[in-house]
């Protein structure tokens, strides 16, 4: 491998050359949707983030193994599902089916794996009776808690000190707990909730034992990276972290990334502000692959700020670099299938090995983007994208219109016309090409894309 991937770990709040532990077998888990609603903007920021690192990862490696989980238990599932009167498999498969239908419009590639907290309710279980017998963990009143004293090292993921935890963890200080900072492993459930048969009584498991649990059975005990949003640092994945660790008496996770959260033109998106932004909404107005470029230019552990105006240079380049590729129609696609890190320009690739450094990765794209005149340029192009996650329509298709007044056949005659008067330097043949597609609508900016929304 002649360039070296950096990752900033925030275990060692340090970028450190990544090194998987099995190059053959390299391990990656992203903390999935909670599916009781639709899915706001931030969570398709970590969606599109953590693919642009798997693709990066399988152009490096021969085998990468990708989980993302569907948390199907939970408090929020179980009051829709009561307010609607329905089991909660009917609220969950429903907005499951959504939220992969929302991020596979964003390109969003499905994981390898995709484990369901409700088919993993012994892995849990098991798990919470092993922590109990090392005496990291206790029964209390139909409960199991996780006792934080009893690891020494729990804190050393968010950073934070005992008073910032307790407050951050947000929780009900119970009667039961010997600790203020313990949490639930195992919950007593009422007949009216969902519930499984358990040592210690009917009940459902905690959030953060379900991914430990799940990783475990699927990854294996330490994984080589584990992702999500900056909101998940704590309480969940400094819970996840200790009861691994204490479990199994390994790290859960040699490096820990978490992407930055977005800003709605400057203020934090907060459903308190009222600013939450779906992503079936925005889906409604703008293509997909706009929301995606959007999302990755800027560095995934930075703020975003994300606005119209964001969205709409978004738009503005993907004409251009479509707009490359059509020019270069008559150069044969290369693309491969299956992208390695051979196949991939060599400043291109530097700028995502250096800590997945997407705003540098996409100005490579755009100076690929100025010549395509030969078919290993063109594919240089198609390939740089598809680790992107762009530019994997048919130019063609992302410059049609549904608008039945664009006689498509003449734009299609006056474009290779002006092109050919162009190479000929037959400028005054041109630009009448170029007055002419005005005139059916064609943006003269851009001679690709008509100037009719689509």
């Amino acid at each position: 491998m002649s360039t070296q991937l950096t990752l900033h770990n925030r275990l060692a709040r340090e970028k450190q050359a990544f090194t998987p532990a099995d190059p053959d077998r390299v391990t990656i888990y992203v903390c999935g949707p909670t599916v009781y609603g639709a899915h706001h903007i931030g969570n398709g920021r970590a969606a599109v983030v953590f693919d642009v690192l798997v693709r990066v990862l399988r152009a490096l490696y021969p085998n990468v193994v990708y989980a993302r989980n569907i948390t199907d238990i939970d408090d929020k599932i179980n009051a829709k599902a009561a307010e609607q009167g329905v089991d909660i498999s009917e609220i969950t498969s429903r907005y499951h089916k959504q939220y992969m239908d929302d991020m596979g419009q964003l390109g969003v590639l499905p994981p390898d794996i995709e484990p369901h907290a409700t088919h993993e309710i012994a892995e849990m279980i098991a798990m919470t009776r092993e922590l109990i017998a090392k005496g990291h963990a206790y029964e209390a009143e139909g409960h199991v808690l996780f006792d934080v004293t009893s690891d020494p090292d729990y804190g050393s993921l968010s950073g934070r000190n005992r008073d910032e935890m307790i407050a951050g963890a947000r929780v009900e200080v119970a009667p039961y707990k010997r600790d203020a900072g313990d949490f639930v492993l195992w919950k007593p459930s009422s007949a009216d909730l969902p519930g499984w048969d358990s040592p210690w009584g009917r009940g459902r498991p905690g959030w953060h034992i379900e991914c430990s649990a799940m990783i475990k059975r699927h990854l294996g005990e330490t994984i080589d990276i584990h992702g999500g949003g900056a909101d998940l640092q704590f309480p969940h994945h400094e819970n996840e972290a200790a009861q691994s660790r204490c479990a199994h008496d390994a790290p859960l996770a040699r490096f820990w990334l978490h992407n930055g959260m977005l800003n709605m033109s400057g203020e934090k998106m907060s459903k308190s502000l009222g600013n939450i932004v779906l992503v079936e909404e925005l889906l409604q107005t703008t293509r997909g692959e706009a929301i995606r470029l959007a999302l990755l230019q800027g560095h995934y552990r930075q703020t975003l700020d994300f606005t119209d105006e964001l969205l709409a240079q978004s738009m503005k380049n993907l004409d251009r670099l479509y707009g490359a590729l059509r020019d270069a129609a008559f150069v044969a696609d290369e693309a491969l299938e299956n992208v390695t890190a051979g196949d991939l320009p060599a400043g291109f690739l530097a700028a995502l090995c250096d800590d997945l450094n997407t705003p540098k990765a996409l100005a490579e794209l755009f100076v690929l983007a100025k010549d395509v005149s030969t078919p290993a340029k063109k594919a240089a192009l198609l390939n740089a994208g598809k680790v992107l996650g762009l530019l994997q329509q048919d130019p063609a298709d992302w410059f049609a219109t549904d608008d039945s007044s664009v006689d498509h056949t003449e734009v299609e005659r006056l474009i290779a016309e002006r092109q050919s008067a162009r190479a000929a330097k037959d400028y005054a043949a041109a630009d009448a090409a170029r007055d002419a597609l005005t005139a059916l609508g064609v943006s003269p900016d851009n001679p690709f894309r008509p100037s009719l929304d689509r």
